[in-house]
């Protein structure tokens, strides 16, 4: 669960274009902080997290916690949020394959291929890993993990030792760094580089013992990501030189990570880097696959979407969501070929920058949805059971104001995060899109809750709902007739 947690979250691409794009748009040095920063805030986030993952596993994880905290329209609209931003952040990736693969097929293999070609057998293997076990996926991202963070580290240890002008600085670990108007968006970016350390609940019912697993591996993956990004770009920048690293960002682009890592270690260093740079890619999009497949699965299942994304192959996969990402990717990937748009700029960037955002907004009213479902379910008596809850509580509210500060950065910053100009439509295009999406969701429960009370009634239950009656309805699994596809009236469950 670890491997599809940092999978998603793509070190080697955040560092080799998240951290060059924060510097040079910028002038920041500080992006090293702002990193174990903001790590420490998804830490107190993931207090109250992990606790609501005991207490409601679901597929669908943040659509489940906000329905239970925040009721049940707001969760719907929360699900319509997840879905339009973790299929941008899948899709997205495919624009990036291509102009990270293209140059490596022509120096070691002479071969010149368009990048949708490349997208297109990079989108084969991953809808062939999206219908498997879980467990291989597992394997797969483990092994590409396990290379990537291993080049990370030789690439550091190359910095280290050959820092500008023969010694260490640690003068971007300093807060005044981050005293400029500049670092509002230099925070929002080193937040869009830990997008997918809250993937792990969402493989909660697909784990031995969820209790344990999510827990342990979202807590190890925050602080995984926040020190490696944060050691990784510290040296990245004493290597470069903290006054002259902005400048060489903005000339080379992601491209400085290798750069400098073919300088003290040589042409085949950085090559290895290049090929894992695809492997990365490669990596997050099966890991964002899983996810956007188990939210399709998880509102197919209670009813809000076609039951049909409800079912699960031999091998226990969501094999219809996942095939329905998959025509999705199929479709955008043509669209782009088809019409000529810039498959690095509109695809990759807008939509990944896009995506990260959409998540962004989840994260910080799931941590609003913890404090009111655990203030409702506070107990009053049982001290054992108020000190347990006590801890997210307070954990979840202090990250909700600094996610709410974030949120604000990132609304008011989003052409500089963009790359586009102020008064550019795309600024504004992408905020009411998931606008549109969340009341839209609200919408279409408010009218499942007069049609369809029976569906209505087990949003965010996930699997309880097939077993366990309530409000008054029980699901046509656990009656005999059960073959009916609607839900009647029971007994009320005392």
């Amino acid at each position: 669960m670890v491997c599809f947690v940092l999978a998603a979250a793509a070190p080697l691409t955040v560092l080799a274009g998240v951290v060059p794009t924060g510097l040079a748009v910028t002038g920041v040095t500080g992006i090293p902080l702002a990193f174990l920063l903001i790590g420490a805030v998804l830490g107190l986030f993931s207090v109250g997290y992990v606790a609501m993952a005991r207490h409601v596993p679901n597929s669908g994880a943040f659509y489940a916690y906000i329905a239970q905290g925040l009721g049940r329209p707001l969760g719907v609209g929360a699900a319509g949020v997840a879905l339009l931003a973790y299929n941008a952040l899948q899709v997205a990736l495919y624009g990036a394959i291509g102009a990270a693969a293209g140059p490596l097929l022509r120096q070691w293999f002479g071969i010149t291929a368009a990048w949708w070609v490349i997208a297109l057998a990079a989108w084969l293997l991953v809808t062939t890993l999206g219908v498997l076990r879980v467990d291989l996926n597992g394997r797969v991202l483990a092994l590409l993990l396990a290379a990537e963070i291993a080049v990370i580290i030789v690439y550091d240890l190359a910095y280290v030792t050959h820092p500008a002008g023969g010694h260490l600085s640690f003068d971007t670990l300093t807060p005044t760094n981050l005293a400029t108007a500049a670092a509002g968006a230099l925070f929002v970016m080193a937040g869009l580089g830990f997008i997918g350390f809250e993937s792990a609940a969402v493989y909660s019912e697909e784990s031995r013992n969820p209790g344990r697993t999510v827990p342990v591996a979202t807590f190890t993956a925050v602080a995984l990501i926040a020190v490696l990004y944060g050691v990784s770009s510290w040296a990245m920048i004493a290597a470069a030189g903290s006054d002259q690293v902005v400048a060489t960002a903005q000339a080379q682009g992601p491209e400085v990570v290798f750069a400098l890592a073919g300088a003290h270690l040589g042409g085949p260093a950085a090559d290895i880097g290049h090929a894992l740079f695809v492997t990365s890619l490669v990596a997050a999009m099966v890991s964002f696959h899983g996810t956007t497949a188990r939210y399709m699965y998880a509102l197919g299942r209670e009813g809000v979407l076609p039951a049909a994304l409800g079912a699960t192959s031999h091998a226990g996969a969501p094999k219809t969501a996942s095939l329905a990402q998959s025509g999705l990717a199929l479709a955008v990937i043509t669209l782009f070929a088809a019409v000529g748009w810039d498959p690095l700029v509109q695809l990759f960037f807008w939509g990944g920058t896009g995506g990260g955002y959409g998540v962004l907004f989840l994260i910080t009213l799931t941590s609003i949805a913890v404090i009111a479902y655990f203030t409702r379910h506070h107990p009053t008596e049982d001290n054992t059971q108020r000190r347990a809850t006590t801890p997210a509580l307070v954990a979840s509210a202090v990250a909700a104001v600094a996610l709410a500060a974030v949120m604000w950065l990132a609304t008011s910053n989003f052409d500089t995060l963009l790359g586009v100009t102020p008064d550019s439509p795309v600024r504004t295009l992408i905020p009411l899109t998931y606008a549109a999406a969340l009341l839209l969701g609200i919408g279409w429960a408010l009218l499942l809750k007069h049609s369809r009370p029976q569906v209505y009634a087990r949003i965010g239950w996930g699997a309880k709902a097939a077993t366990t009656a309530i409000n008054g309805f029980t699901h046509p699994a656990t009656r005999p007739a059960a073959g009916r596809a609607d839900l009647t009236p029971q007994e009320p469950t005392p």
